[in-house]
């Protein structure tokens, strides 16, 4: 049998087992709760922390995951896996390996040397400007984006809202405001600029990062290029562009943008935590590639939540995944998948170049509970659509209020899920819930640097697991390209568009 049969009888294999509900699934199995729900020790370098992850909630029973493991098998998940570890060339329509599990330590060992030196380069300049070498440095604007905006975003918000070494503001909109928000914050003679790009020629990058200098200039600092860190795969352009080699801080090329936060894209991480701070980070993500590499099948856990991915989308239509975190701290995560995801696996042609036989990636969205009780969770328990939805909460609060607080926040998060699933019936349709609705909770410890390095890992992994059940290539981005392409005819001028586009240049002011 070729392969593609294999795969299709995968297919329809799982397409006809029965679809029990989660009632009876709880009724029919006492032991549920232990097969489906599973307790993950980080280590002590990673903090000391763990994660529980309790699919329990979702219709994934043992026909499905034995369905599932024989599709893994048929897209050869162990091979594309040690592929990616390996450091080989999996990234096929670009030519290149994707090896940021490198930059934690796990990977091919030339690429995990060539890491650990780039991060000693960058380890070195972070205690040289907390020594004061630069003088004293308050803040940094970090100019990025894509990538190499979100990560660092989501990781100063969640890790240095208290005791940050260096206050940190992320800028990634070419609209002004933005920028000028957050040099509002920062005093000139007190302050860096980061400038985070693959290429270095990004525009949005790149045009900020030069109204950055002249903020400086205007200011009278005396050496404004002296005042940014360069964070590039492209060092000599960097240096071109008049950064000091000794303040560019380099990254492989086979490092993606949106798996870029282990390299020097995590220096604003580590400027504002602390280098110890930003090791117990990478050493929170290596456990979960130590698990990845390690377990198989259901066992391991980024693969078992893309058999539950793949479960909604593919075999009960569910357009959208939802993920909704139970902490303050974690207000970015969503925006930050949404790119994982998304940008990951919203392909439509398989490795080979062959159209999809279906729906490829979920519409990644979500929200912070519990404001978002008050808005989207109408939907989700009586509307007409059914969307699988992960919580993530913290058990530790990460405040000093009267706990109360965050008992209301625990008793709310984890009411959401048995009310999902548990449903209430009225004769009264405006008042009946349905229920047998999925979702999954991801409960740690604490929200510490090994936790959150932790749970970006496995998302990661998790979107590597599905895009091989899918038979696509995670690794690319061309769909971002075409309006960036166009944008750009549009400022050289010539360019023919649709009426429609026409009009609105001409309505703004604006010339093809």
């Amino acid at each position: 049998m070729s392969t593609n049969s294999t795969v299709q009888a995968a297919w329809d294999h799982l397409k006809s087992l029965p679809k029990p509900t989660l009632a009876d699934l709880f009724a029919a199995d006492p032991a549920r709760l232990e097969t489906f729900s599973t307790r993950l020790e980080l280590g002590e370098e990673a903090g000391g922390d763990g994660i529980r992850f309790d699919w329990s909630k979702t219709h994934l029973d043992a026909a499905h995951i034995a369905g599932f493991d024989a599709l893994a098998a048929a897209r050869d998940f162990a091979g594309r896996r040690a592929a990616l570890l390996n450091g080989e060339k999996i990234n096929n329509t670009e030519g290149r390996a994707a090896e940021h599990t490198a930059q934690r330590g796990v990977g091919r060992e030339s690429s995990v040397e060539e890491a650990m030196a780039l991060h000693g380069r960058t380890k070195a300049l972070v205690e040289a400007i907390h020594e004061g070498a630069l003088g004293p440095i308050h803040h940094l604007i970090h100019i990025g984006i894509g990538g190499s905006a979100l990560g660092p975003a989501l990781a100063i918000d969640a890790l240095a809202r208290h005791g940050a070494h260096v206050h940190v503001h992320v800028v990634a909109n070419i609209d002004g405001c933005a920028l000028e928000a957050a040099l509002a914050k920062a005093d000139p003679e007190t302050t860096l600029i980061a400038v985070a790009s693959k290429t270095f020629t990004t525009i949005e990058t790149m045009t900020n990062a030069h109204s950055a200098l002249n903020w400086l200039k205007e200011a009278g600092v005396e050496d404004p290029y002296g005042r940014v860190v360069a964070l590039t795969a492209s060092p000599d352009k960097a240096v071109e562009w008049g950064v000091d080699e000794t303040r560019v801080l380099p990254f492989p090329e086979s490092v993606g943008g949106r798996y870029s936060l282990w390299s020097s894209i995590g220096f604003p991480v580590a400027l504002a935590l602390g280098w110890d701070g930003f090791t117990e980070f990478l050493e929170g993500a290596a456990a979960i590639d130590r698990h990845f590499a390690s377990a198989e099948g259901a066992e391991n856990l980024p693969l078992r939540a893309a058999y539950g991915d793949q479960f909604y989308s593919r075999l009960m239509g569910c357009q959208t995944r939802a993920c909704f975190a139970y902490d303050e701290r974690l207000a970015l995560l969503p925006d930050y998948l949404q790119q994982l995801e998304m940008e990951s696996n919203g392909k439509a042609v398989t490795f080979d170049g062959a159209p999809v036989d279906g729906p490829t990636s979920a519409i990644t969205w979500g929200g912070v509970g519990t404001d978002a009780q008050h808005a989207v969770f109408q939907l989700l328990h009586q509307g007409t659509h059914v969307v699988p939805v992960d919580f993530i909460t913290s058990i530790a609060p990460g405040h000093d209020l009267d706990p109360a607080h965050h008992r209301i926040l625990l008793m709310n998060c984890f009411a959401q899920g048995a009310a999902l699933m548990a449903g209430r019936h009225s004769d009264d349709g405006a008042r009946s819930y349905p229920g047998n609705r999925p979702s999954a909770t991801m409960l740690i410890d604490d929200l510490s640097p090994g936790t959150l390095g932790a749970l970006i890992a496995f998302h990661e992994h998790r979107t590597f697991a599905n895009a091989v059940l899918l038979g696509i290539n995670p690794f690319d981005q061309f769909g971002v390209e075409l309006g960036k392409e166009i944008a750009k005819s549009i400022e050289k001028g010539g360019a023919q568009f649709d009426p429609s586009t026409t009009a609105l240049l001409a309505e703004a002011g604006l010339s093809a």
